[in-house]
């Protein structure tokens, strides 16, 4: 199994997260990296570096416009008068409809979705590398081997014009593009405790990438707007989204049962090869607690998947600073390893 990493990916610092109207230090920070990379090599991986495969994996994605708004925004930013260090909104567009001002202030509330993603000096740096890591993992897939993307800042909330939930750049969905444009057809199984909201947005009126998400009910936990059961997709799309949200609490016994499902919807769609968007905040003891997946729970959930016997690409997602986040993804990977 081939695992990539970037050390640039550590550029991305950022200081702070709000939520419950408190201001508190960001949990996703750059220590993730060399916890995962530990829990990784437990598992019996080998880190190489990525290739650079330049913007256009990206932008077969992202529009251009954001793209341009991530590369520029600190260093707009930095010249306003008493700014922050980092670029958070605090004014958002009512929709997506509405006019798109000059001012970065004005285009940061357009761009970034909520105050879990500010954008500092090393976040573009960083988030591109961790794409890149993403889009190599993804080609060594198609040449036949199992690979796991060690990807920091993580992606599956950042939709294609919009940042949010410690994410800017949609790794999973710019790995599956480009397992795509190869000749596969890639379905998205995202495993992370949070609705992969971003991903869902991408290829929502799209037919040729499924995308199946388990997550704690959004009903009231983040992302709150997306990830209800209901959602399935709308024009060409419909029927190609499935979400199955667990109640809040939820372990080993009842998630293997929605995994049960959202394997044979993959399998329904003829899909020869996983994204598996491994986000490991669904263990009983992250920060985040929405669900109770134990830590063998993570290798049953890996076995199941690889029992379907197709390609597989892991990218990962969430899974926050606890004494059980390396042995985590030690568990998960060792079956596919």
């Amino acid at each position: 199994m081939k695992a990539y990493l970037d050390a640039r990916q550590k550029l991305h610092d950022p200081k702070h997260f709000m939520a419950n109207g408190t201001v508190s230090p960001n949990p996703e920070v750059p220590a993730r990296v060399g916890v995962l990379q530990a829990g990784a090599e437990a598992a019996g991986c080998r880190f190489e570096a990525p290739e650079d495969h330049g913007m256009g994996p990206i932008a077969a994605v992202h529009s251009a416009e954001y793209l341009t708004f991530l590369r520029h925004a600190h260093r707009r930013w930095s010249r306003i008068e008493g700014a922050s260090d980092e670029v958070i909104p605090n004014i958002h567009p009512a929709s997506r409809r509405d006019s798109y001002p000059k001012s970065v202030l004005g285009q940061a509330g357009f761009h970034q979705a909520d105050t879990a993603c500010p954008i500092a000096s090393g976040t573009w740096e960083a988030a591109y590398w961790s794409a890149q890591t993403a889009v190599t993992a993804a080609h060594a897939v198609a040449k036949g081997t199992r690979a796991y993307a060690l990807c920091r800042p993580p992606g599956h909330h950042a939709f294609a014009d919009l940042a949010g939930g410690f994410c800017f750049l949609n790794n999973a969905a710019i790995a599956a593009e480009a397992l795509r444009l190869q000749g596969l057809r890639p379905a998205i199984l995202d495993v992370d405790v949070h609705h992969g909201n971003g991903t869902q947005g991408i290829f929502y009126h799209r037919s040729d990438v499924l995308t199946v998400s388990i997550h704690a009910d959004p009903i009231r936990f983040y992302p709150f707007y997306w990830g209800h059961a209901h959602e399935r997709g709308e024009g060409e799309g419909l029927g190609y989204n499935l979400n199955l949200p667990l109640q809040r609490g939820t372990g080993d016994q009842t998630y293997m049962e929605s995994l049960a499902q959202g394997l044979d919807a993959i399998e329904s769609f003829g899909a020869d090869v996983i994204v598996i968007a491994l986000g490991l905040d669904a263990h009983e003891n992250d920060p985040f607690k929405g669900l109770r997946v134990t830590t063998p729970g993570f290798a049953q959930i890996a076995s199941a998947i690889a029992a379907t016997g197709k390609k597989l690409l892991v990218v990962q997602e969430g899974g926050y600073m606890s004494d059980d986040l390396g042995p985590n993804l030690t568990s998960f990977l060792q079956p596919l390893v």
